[in-house]
């Protein structure tokens, strides 16, 4: 499997070379040569900060459409949280799954449902392992990756439990085969996501060997499809079939804050937004930390999963949805012993999270020790300003590219030292010419 795969991609005939993306990208996995951005595979984790601020559309993601349901006999939808905010005047959330079954699924399971056990089993884990404090949520996979390549001293208080998807869809899948009978390949399970973080993941999962999710959709892509069947799904309501399963702790999972609600614990820490997200990390590794601090909550999207690029609403608003519908929603509706049949030990992690040293600039200490000074040099005789006009992002990062080859990168390519030499040049020749 590709340690490194992304569903963010670039199309080159839409990129102008603006340099846009290249100045918001946090993790500077970006560089623009020869007037065209592309993603240097190590650094993305998959944020979608550039997709979200490209103004010339140039920017995808890698998903599914829904021609996937015909690959195969019986499909189970797995709408993420935060689809529900995504609709006005929506009260009851069992209209939106019912229009799920209607635009073709045969049956629909909350990842909301699949959050109240993770919720369950992280407040028990938080509970007895206080030698970890304080444990990071891997709910987001963005936050996972950062720290896996960024902050390698946090990779221990990553909380060791699966992503509510990922638990939604075992659960999703033995129940569709012990109603249908059929085998675990033809069942189709299918994600609505609100984000490539979480595509990524499905193809490249960390703390587990393989997702359990074959497909998945994007909310964006689903939402018009939804819309056309919300007269006929409100119609049939009065047929009594609910496919809600989840209450107000799981629903809540879609905003920031919501799974630190779900731990009922006053001693947490929750930040939204990647910059936001960096500070707070950048903090914990100086252990700069609130003391009792037991679980910190990120979400690298702002507002939370509500504010991923995939999904249609503002994120301000819906997160403001999600606060005002939770009144007429039950604290919870799932829990552990549900599933007596499954034990919590398949909700965990099969597989550790190991560092990836991405940002190193020698293949070993001694390499990247002189690659430094090297670097230092070179620095010393660009301007400091961090244009990214040389196509770097900034100018340490244009001194690191020269010495370890990227791109043929050179200190030309920084329009002010050219204009220095530009200006040295036509002075000598305006001497001679005298």
């Amino acid at each position: 499997m590709n340690k490194f795969f992304h569903s963010v991609y670039l199309d080159s005939d839409k990129c102008t070379g603006c340099i846009t993306c290249l100045k918001r990208c946090p993790t500077q996995a970006i560089r623009v040569r020869d007037g065209k951005a592309h993603i240097i595979n190590e650094f993305c984790i998959d944020c979608g900060e550039c997709i979200r601020h490209c103004p010339h559309h140039a920017k995808h993601t890698k998903r599914d459409f829904i021609p996937v349901l015909k690959d195969y006999k019986y499909t189970v939808a797995l709408p993420a949280p935060s689809l529900y905010s995504q609709f006005n005047n929506v009260k009851d959330t069992n209209i939106i799954l019912t229009a799920l079954v209607l635009a073709g699924f045969d049956d629909v399971f909350e990842v909301s449902a699949g959050a109240e056990i993770i919720s369950e089993l992280s407040r028990k884990y938080i509970s007895e392992h206080p030698e970890l404090y304080p444990l990071i949520s891997t709910a987001c996979p963005t936050v996972e990756r950062l720290i896996r390549v960024r902050f390698p001293g946090l990779i221990p208080h990553l909380l060791p439990i699966l992503p509510p998807m990922e638990a939604a869809a075992i659960i999703a899948r033995k129940r569709a085969a012990a109603k249908t009978g059929l085998d675990s390949s033809d069942i189709g399970i299918i994600f609505l996501s609100p984000c490539p973080s979480k595509i990524t993941f499905i193809h490249d999962p960390l703390g587990m060997r393989e997702s359990n999710v074959d497909a998945v959709l994007a909310i964006k892509d689903i939402y018009p499809l939804l819309l056309s069947h919300m007269k006929e799904a409100q119609k049939q309501l009065d047929n009594k079939v609910s496919y809600t399963l989840s209450g107000r702790i799981g629903k809540g999972w879609a905003i920031s804050g919501g799974e630190a609600y779900g731990i009922i614990s006053d001693h947490y820490l929750a930040a939204d937004g990647i910059e936001n997200v960096i500070r707070v990390l950048e903090d914990l590794e100086d252990e700069k930390i609130l003391p009792g601090l037991q679980f910190v909550e990120l979400n690298a999207c702002s507002a939370g999963c509500v504010g991923g690029v995939l999904t249609v609403e503002n994120p301000y608003i819906a997160k403001a949805k999600v606060k005002q519908s939770s009144k007429y929603e039950p604290v919870l509706r799932m829990h552990c012993a549900d599933f007596q049949e499954e034990p919590p030990e398949i909700f965990g992690w099969t597989e550790p999270v190991a560092y990836e040293p991405v940002y190193t600039l020698g293949a070993n200490i001694f390499e990247s020790m002189e690659k430094i000074l090297e670097s230092q040099e070179i620095l010393k005789e660009l301007p400091g300003l961090d244009c990214g006009s040389c196509g770097s992002p900034t100018c340490k990062a244009l001194a690191e590219d020269i010495v370890k080859g990227v791109d043929s990168a050179r200190k030309e390519d920084c329009i002010y030292l050219m204009r220095e030499q530009w200006k040295k040049h036509t002075g000598k020749k305006e001497e001679k010419e005298l």
